[in-house]
């Protein structure tokens, strides 16, 4: 077995599959960002590093780096095992203090990572955070990917601070305070190295797609906060794996945000309520939130959207065969287990609504 790359600070990597035009466009100014982090901050935050870790991309990406990137260290997979099971096993060869999730179609500013660490070193209950996102294409405008942090609506939608549904609003400072969020995105994520030992990592049944915000979820389970830093800004292009309009990309979408409510729903029901009546009311609204997926499908089929439709169907049937099936026994473990840790956790951004019909008409979502 190979020795791990010790890094005493922040562990900076980027997972990178057929990436290589972005690495030679952004690498450069991360490199020097970092450098200059080690200078500035080295002994209080220890010394942080940038590694490149790669899902057998077939574009020469890894010949790119050790021709023009030799000191930069790399982590090689035989084969793609998406960004969920590209990351555990990344983490698995590093041995960090920050381990800190970063997409390789992302500009960085020369003080983007000092106040994430910051945020870590001043509150230990933090086990999570993140800069804000920016649309590289508009550098005034939040970007789709995660804006200013996340939220989820009662029937598991995900929307962000910043944009809703493709809203996406300027950053005129509205969002300037650092505050907990429901999630934050996986483009830029910063986790606590115990803490992604704690929850073990992203589901890798995910693939790719909403894991960053089951980890969220799964980390405030577990008594962790997830924070938006604000004095901490990056740029990002986005799409740069897969495009907005892929089949793929939809049913990892339905499907994934399926087996996230089937992860959590129910220990999060159970902090307010017996186990039994919280599986109970989780299985309520994974049934309500199938029904309104159908009804999406429906959309797609009378539509002639054939493909988009068959993405859906597939991400039910795949949810079913994939799903834990968390009973009242489960969700009691937890509960006993949280109890005997002397844990209250506290589950930030849930918004007690349906946002999409919201959204929509154009009326402001209050949490």
């Amino acid at each position: 077995m190979e020795d791990k790359i010790k890094v005493s600070g922040t562990a900076v990597v980027i997972l990178n599959w057929n990436g290589k035009h972005y690495l030679e466009m952004f690498l450069p100014k991360l490199l020097k960002s970092v450098e200059r982090m080690n200078a500035a901050g080295g002994e209080r935050y220890g010394h942080s590093e940038v590694i490149v870790a790669d899902n057998a991309s077939s574009d020469g990406s890894m010949e790119m780096m050790a021709e023009k990137f030799p000191y930069t260290k790399t982590i090689v997979f035989d084969r793609n095992y998406g960004f969920t099971g590209g990351y555990n096993r990344a983490y698995e060869r590093i041995d960090c203090k920050y381990f800190l999730l970063i997409n390789s179609d992302i500009d960085v500013p020369e003080q983007w990572l000092g106040p994430l660490a910051e945020c870590m070193e001043a509150d230990p209950a933090c086990g999570i955070c993140a800069p804000k996102l920016h649309s590289w294409q508009d550098k005034e405008m939040f970007e789709y990917a995660g804006a200013a942090g996340g939220y989820i609506d009662r029937f598991g939608y995900p929307f962000c601070r910043g944009r809703i549904m493709k809203k996406l609003e300027k950053d005129t400072g509205q969002y300037d305070t650092e505050t907990n969020v429901f999630w934050a995105t996986g483009a830029c994520l910063m986790v606590r190295s115990s803490v992604w030992q704690e929850l073990g990592g992203l589901d890798e049944r995910f693939f790719a797609h909403m894991e960053e915000i089951d980890m969220c979820w799964r980390a405030q389970l577990a008594g962790w906060k997830v924070r938006i830093v604000p004095s901490s800004t990056v740029y990002h292009i986005g799409g740069g794996t897969l495009p907005q309009n892929s089949p793929w990309k939809l049913y990892l979408n339905f499907r994934n945000n399926l087996l996230m409510l089937d992860n959590n729903l129910a220990m999060t029901y159970a902090l307010g309520m017996s186990p039994e009546k919280a599986v109970r009311e989780a299985q309520r609204t994974i049934f309500v939130r199938m029904l309104l997926d159908g009804g999406a499908a429906a959309v797609y089929f009378l539509t002639l959207r054939f493909k988009y439709f068959k993405a859906v169907v597939k991400a039910h049937k795949d949810f079913r065969r994939l799903r834990k099936h968390r009973g009242a026994e489960a969700v009691s473990d937890y509960i006993r287990q949280i109890q005997a840790e002397g844990k209250a956790p506290a589950v930030t951004g849930l918004y007690n609504g349906w946002m999409i019909p919201r959204a929509v008409l154009g009326i402001r979502i209050k949490l």
